[in-house]
């Protein structure tokens, strides 16, 4: 892997400063860590909808005749908005996320259906509610945590965000190089200026679509960056310092299986 340092980068976007979202507070290292942290911004209204519509699923497999379906939902704790998607552990005991196709999120009327994306997890990880009151707003598609080994979420953004020259078939790399996306977009996750954080960075290729990948501390964060479609991904895997110590092998798997599908 490369190293890269970045200093004085000046890449114009779209949107000023005001209009670019910052997603970071949610993932400063005193805030990695945790499912109970979610389930108390959440506060009751959520656990009211989540009983209210797990109720609804059984009295639907009851009466309706869909067990199976019911039973399932209640069996995956659902989420208000959510669909599951996540498959059995395998033999190494890890398991694989999708986005449903059925899942909503448009981010604005007009916008295609978001094109499906994947990734990994060890056997323990669980999703976890995304408020509307998250600073990255409607962008943050998807959380998941562990308690004992970090966390993870998926922004999912229109490009025209960011540049207005780009078709519904964005490629990250017209979107720039690695150098113009860490430095637009780190600070989305982090929230503050990445220069001098960034220890690594590559550049790879699955199936023709062009991933760029980056670690970055402090805090400890990897961040795997792409496009598709008219929408730029960003899957980023968070840690505090232990977690770091005891599971950054299992991370950077956990970032390097992130695909769009």
């Amino acid at each position: 892997m490369g190293t890269i340092g970045f200093t004085n980068f000046a890449f114009p976007l779209k949107t000023s400063k005001q209009n670019l979202p910052v997603v970071a507070s949610a993932c400063s290292p005193d805030r990695v860590s945790t499912h109970e942290d979610s389930e108390e911004n959440g506060c009751g209204v959520l656990r009211r909808r989540t009983a209210i519509v797990s109720g609804a699923s059984l009295v639907s497999s009851a009466i309706l005749g869909f067990p199976k379906e019911g039973l399932a939902v209640v069996k995956q704790g659902l989420l208000a908005g959510r669909i599951p998607g996540l498959s059995e552990p395998n033999e190494q005991g890890w398991r694989t996320y999708r986005r449903p196709d059925e899942k909503s999120g448009g981010h604005g009327v007009g916008w295609s259906p978001i094109i499906p994306y994947a990734f990994s997890v060890p056997d323990g990880w669980e999703e976890t509610p995304v408020s509307i009151a998250d600073l990255g707003g409607t962008e943050i598609d998807l959380r998941f945590s562990s308690p004992s080994d970090g966390r993870l979420f998926v922004i999912v953004a229109p490009v025209l965000r960011f540049a207005d020259y780009l078709e519904d078939d964005a490629k990250i790399e017209k979107i720039g190089p690695p150098e113009k996306v860490i430095n637009a977009f780190g600070p989305e996750v982090i929230g503050e200026n990445v220069e001098g954080k960034v220890v690594n960075s590559q550049v790879k290729e699955y199936s023709g679509r062009k991933y760029y990948q980056f670690e970055l501390e402090p805090p400890h964060c990897l961040i795997t960056a792409t496009a598709a479609g008219n929408r730029l991904y960003l899957f980023s895997v968070l840690a505090n310092g232990l977690q770091w110590k005891r599971h950054n092998q299992d991370l950077k798997k956990i970032a390097d299986s992130f695909r769009v599908v």
